[in-house]
């Protein structure tokens, strides 16, 4: 078979940008490189490059922003630079079977999570929010569903029980990274020995959102933990106090017997609220308008004022 010489590489965030730039230090030069339009962000609100363009452009490669690949230009643009592979991170945009199929060999994902279990768009938060004690990268062959193709080669990672969200996302990132470019070298063998998804054990990883975050103390003590650590750095769980938000940064489980959920026990130095089963031990805070603390920082300071026996809602 021919060899694999013209690569475009989609992807939008730092999770896609690390395997992007491991590709260039490797001596894989991408044909061109597909990402999200250019968004909003700060507080200035002005146009921001996606990590993988900014890469992209401190390479020297040309850079592609469709909105969609709807139209007919887009779908040109594509064909025209007559790719063998296209190798798809964290791309953001569902991608339409002419995408799909344009590429000699086809479409290629680096999906952070061991297949079929957390198909979707959140899979590293889910699966800590889960209490998975493994986790992984999985290469597959892209078609028309949801994280649903052939399985090409995947890593596995045991989960410490302290692992963050963030913590999780660079070390998927670097195993992405690892397992792309060991099987890029006979992909095309991989390709035709890949293998299909079970038919069970499939999950979805829903997307996350905002609200998600407030703690709901009729949740086990376990469950809340998990979800702090899940949401680190985004997008952070929180309570309500006084009228106003206290985030969460760090959290941990004590299985003790407790009373009403929501009730709080407070020493100088430490912190816990009652749930549904157990305790759950506030270790790092942050109170509105401050930076993130330790709780005994914030019991001494702006927190002095919860005591025990008070009752969160």
């Amino acid at each position: 078979m021919p060899e694999v010489q013209r690569i475009v590489f989609a992807g939008t965030p730092d999770f896609a940008a690390r395997p992007l730039q491991q590709l260039l230090d490797a001596g894989v030069r991408p044909v061109a490189v597909y990402t999200q339009p250019d968004r909003p962000a700060g507080r200035g609100r002005q146009a921001s490059a996606s990590p993988v363009k900014q890469t992209a452009v401190a390479a020297g490669l040309p850079v592609f922003q469709p909105p969609h690949f709807r139209d007919q230009t887009s779908l040109d643009e594509l064909q025209a630079l007559q790719p063998d592979l296209m190798i798809v991170v964290a791309y953001g945009l569902l991608l339409p079977t002419a995408v799909l199929t344009t590429p000699r060999l086809g479409c290629i994902n680096v999906h952070a999570s061991l297949l079929p279990r957390w198909r979707g768009a959140a899979p590293i938060q889910r699966a800590l929010e889960a209490g998975d004690t493994e986790s992984g990268v999985t290469l597959m062959q892209m078609d028309a569903g949801l994280d649903t193709g052939p399985m090409i080669a995947e890593r596995r990672l045991p989960l410490p029980a302290t692992m963050t969200g963030g913590e999780l996302h660079d070390a998927l990132a670097e195993l992405g990274a690892q397992l792309l470019l060991e099987t890029l070298p006979d992909i095309e063998q991989k390709l035709a020995a890949a293998r299909p998804q079970p038919d069970t054990g499939v999950t979805y990883a829903h997307k996350l959102s905002k609200q998600e975050g407030q703690l709901d103390w009729q949740q086990s003590a376990q469950a809340l933990a998990n979800r702090v650590r899940a949401f680190n750095p985004w997008p952070v769980c929180w309570f309500e106090w006084q009228g106003k938000p206290v985030r969460v940064w760090s959290a941990q489980a004590d299985s003790a017997e407790a009373t009403r959920p929501g009730t709080v026990r407070r020493s100088d130095e430490r912190l816990y609220i009652a749930t549904g089963d157990g305790w759950l031990e506030l270790l790092q805070v942050q109170p509105a308008g401050k930076k993130a603390m330790p709780v005994a920082d914030w019991l001494r300071g702006s927190g002095q004022a919860l005591q025990s026996g008070e009752v969160l809602t």
